[in-house]
């Protein structure tokens, strides 16, 4: 069941799965994605292994606080205080943070800013808050045209909007895609967002400078989770954090791309366990 978490002046929408007493785990997403993209049952088999599992809406997504097309009067810190509020709203003293793309910048942020808020570190086809290796490919040119099309899009016609998120997943997803779980997914999150167009506003985030370039203060155990196939966070960018990051392991998901896929949700749920699971000293 969804609850609504009021904090830092705004509405998250939230969902939780499993029993609270066991450890937490934060589950949140990239750019442009709401919670639904932490598919629920990937959510119950985590919950399943003993954890605690919130997936939630950042803002300008889904039905958490959504404003203006083309306006975002926050920055990525806010993000970062809006998870950790709803871990306040949550009554949870620490979580592991669990973060795809964006998610596992806020998740790095997070545990430089709050650092006794943060059991362990996820970071899922992600990159580094900090300058990473130059001689790193930048995003996949064929991202870059395909996000540009949608300013061609008519927002309100669902059927436009699903094909072409389909084209996007199907072309992100890496060799494997699973086409009805995404059309799925997609006509499920134009059903519920109150606010389509509104995720867009992702683009403009700015912000978190402060901690820019500090990552390899980091001292959380992490797991970097990466496809070998990603066309935005080119997959070299993983061993960039590997290096970087003191405590940490990397997984390899074999011709996967910026997406959660289904073939991959054992491997990620297993690792997660191995380096998580309860006894085991998180801090």
């Amino acid at each position: 069941m969804e609850k609504l978490i009021k904090t830092n002046g705004v509405n998250l929408c939230t969902e939780c799965f499993g029993e609270s007493e066991n450890p937490a785990v934060l589950m949140i997403m990239g750019a442009t994605a709401s919670m639904l993209y932490w598919h629920e049952d990937f959510c119950k088999k985590l919950a399943e292994r003993g954890f605690f599992v919130i997936r939630y809406d950042n803002r300008d997504v889904g039905r958490s606080t959504t404003y203006p097309f083309g306006t975002a009067p926050y920055d990525i810190v806010d993000l970062v205080d809006d998870a950790v509020g709803i871990l306040n709203a949550y009554e949870i003293e620490s979580a592991h943070f669990f973060g795809m793309s964006l998610g596992g910048m806020i998740a790095q942020i997070a545990a430089l800013k709050y650092p006794t808020k943060i059991l362990s570190l996820t970071l899922f086809a992600t990159g580094p808050w900090a300058d990473s290796d130059p001689n790193i490919p930048g995003m996949d040119p064929r991202i870059i045209d395909f996000q540009a099309r949608a300013l061609d899009l008519d927002w309100n016609n669902k059927r436009a909007v699903v094909g072409h998120l389909l084209q996007g997943a199907r072309m992100m997803s890496g060799k494997h895609f699973d086409e009805q779980r995404f059309q799925d997914l997609f006509n499920s999150e134009f059903e519920r967002s109150s606010n389509y167009l509104s995720m867009f506003n992702h683009a403009t985030l700015q912000g978190g400078e402060n901690y820019y370039g500090k990552i390899n203060q980091i001292d959380k155990k992490s797991l970097i989770i990466h496809g070998d196939c990603d066309l935005i966070w080119n997959y070299r960018h993983a061993h960039f954090l590997k290096k970087t990051l003191k405590n940490s392991r990397l997984v390899t998901l074999p011709d996967t791309g910026h997406e959660l896929i289904s073939k991959d949700w054992d491997v990620i749920i297993n690792a997660f366990w191995e380096q998580n699971s309860i006894g085991k000293n998180n801090q």
